[in-house]
């Protein structure tokens, strides 16, 4: 299986996506306005003790206060609680070698008593905020790396579960133990299964660098404050699933395909090669097909290549998924077995879907009917194999006797919405729009204003336009060039309308004319 990791920027922010054999698999959107990312740190302030919900709302920044509840205040919170103290005062060099560990907390305490008269409180992102809610924290601070996550206030060493041998579970737990900092606790990832000693120490020192960067930024703060971000989400990305299916990495910014082949090289040197930047004419979602597959997969319909297709309708409290036979060949065989074979490919888009659409919560599929336990088992265990690969937590529940399954997806960040339909630009949907022949009227009198301040421009319209204005000789792009005296280069983009367009300068800003 081959990989790709395609990243679009935008001064709105960046697009990333996950292509497996050139089919999308997932969308990744980094928006600069959010500043919410799950696993950054913050110094929040405590607005509200709930004792009957057994929480407490704490105010990180958001617009909406923040949400704690007693069971993710962690065991070792009142360590948690010492420490902030004594960093902010700066009494404290962010070692823990001779901190002394408080004892932890009942796990069926009230946060009354673990929060008495606190004006503040070291939290990190749980979850983003989503719809109404506000950011969803946790005080088990965790950092992240390539192989390990690093947690103070504990000298417990873990073992991912998806590593099988015990002889290399034993391996990599002995490493770990023989140089990991006193008072902190070391999960080993799956990555880290078959790497060397150097491999995992370069991560830890990684990891012991950003704590100390964390108690840093905490010396002397007042809440609210973040005082520890988590890497971009690109980044991210790479340090959770770089492995030798990916073969890959192509985005349209020089400065991040730089920093993106120095990560390579810190994290895998041996594949930093598979990093390339994109200077094509096309917006470089388009160049690799992407934009046509978000455009046939975020809608409420969609199709598949065998003619059946999924209905999928969000509701407040869950997602409900349709599957339909549609005008799909019958073929050989009887009703029960294409029935079968309709829902394990239908099956199998959904996986895909649920981590396209990073949907989350309780998901309601209703199969086409079959009737034997056989057939439903089969679509089960075939739901299973197909939604191995998805990073979130999930549970798969057994088709009940409606053909109807159940799944629960974990949600720590807005669901991704795309708009597949198009609003022309003339009537903003009302129906009545002006005439296409003075589209080049229109764009032809913002150029004359342009070409005032501007010796060089870049034109993108949809794929139809940019043909029209090329074509014949002399083309109306030639034309322009006699009269204004700049010649302007012309680029179709498939995600703009048939009426939009959008003037950019040589530095690749858009230039506004109203």
């Amino acid at each position: 299986m081959n990989k790709e990791l395609i990243v679009s920027t935008s001064p709105e922010g960046t697009d990333v996506a996950i292509l497996e054999d050139k089919q999308l698999i997932e969308l990744h959107q980094e928006r600069l306005t959010n500043r919410f990312n799950v696993g950054d740190i913050y110094l929040g302030k405590i607005k509200k003790v709930m004792p009957g919900l057994n929480a407490a709302f704490i105010d990180v920044g958001y617009e909406k206060d923040a949400f704690i509840h007693y069971t993710d205040l962690s065991p070792t919170i009142r360590s948690l609680m010492k420490f902030t103290a004594h960093t902010i005062a700066g009494s404290h060099d962010g070692t823990l070698n001779n901190f002394s560990i408080e004892p932890e907390i009942q796990k069926t305490g009230n946060v009354k008593e673990v929060l008495p008269g606190k004006n503040y409180l070291l939290v990190q992102i749980l979850k983003e905020p989503i719809s109404t809610k506000g950011p969803r924290l946790t005080c088990e601070i965790s950092i992240a790396g390539r192989y390990l996550v690093l947690t103070p206030f504990n000298d417990v060493v873990g073992v991912s579960k998806k590593i099988d041998s015990n002889d290399e579970r034993k391996r990599l737990k002995g490493i770990v133990e023989a140089m990991k900092p006193k008072n902190f606790g070391v999960i080993i990832r799956t990555q880290a299964e078959g790497k060397q000693t150097i491999a995992i120490q370069e991560d830890l020192k990684m990891l012991i660098e950003k704590w100390k960067e964390m108690v840093n930024n905490l010396r002397g703060a007042q809440p609210v404050k973040k005082v520890l971000s988590e890497v971009d989400k690109t980044t991210g990305i790479l340090r959770d699933l770089l492995n030798p299916d990916f073969n890959k990495v192509v985005t349209d910014s020089s400065s991040l395909s730089t920093e993106l082949e120095e990560y390579i090289e810190r994290i895998a040197p041996e594949r930093k090669n598979i990093v390339s930047y994109y200077n094509g004419k096309q917006p470089i979602f388009d160049h690799f097909g992407i934009t046509k597959q978000i455009k046939s997969s975020f809608g409420r319909t969609v199709n598949m290549p065998n003619g059946s297709y999924l209905i999928i309708e969000k509701t407040e409290a869950l997602h409900v998924i349709d599957v339909n036979s549609g005008n799909r060949s019958i073929g050989e065989g009887n009703q029960e077995t294409n029935a079968l074979n309709t829902n394990i490919e239908a099956a199998k888009e959904i996986a895909r879907q649920l981590r396209l659409r990073d949907m989350g919560g309780i998901i309601v599929i209703d199969f086409i009917d079959m009737k034997t336990s056989e057939n439903k088992q089969e679509l089960y265990q075939a739901m299973r194999d197909f939604m191995g690969g998805d990073r979130a937590t999930h549970t798969i529940l057994p088709l009940s006797r409606f053909n109807i399954m159940q799944i629960t997806r974990e949600r720590v960040r807005p669901e991704i919405n795309i708009s597949t339909t198009e609003v022309c630009p003339t009537c903003a949907g009302t129906g009545a729009i002006q005439s296409s022949l003075l589209l080049l009227d229109e764009i032809e009198a913002n150029l004359q204003v342009i070409v005032e301040t501007h010796n060089a421009l870049k034109l993108y319209v949809h794929p139809i336009v940019e043909a029209y204005l090329k074509k014949g000789f002399p083309s109306i792009r030639m034309k322009w060039w006699w009269k204004y005296r700049v010649y302007v280069k012309i680029y179709s983009n498939e995600s703009l309308a048939f009426m939009n367009y959008q003037f950019f300068d040589e530095n690749d800003d858009e230039v506004k004319t109203d």
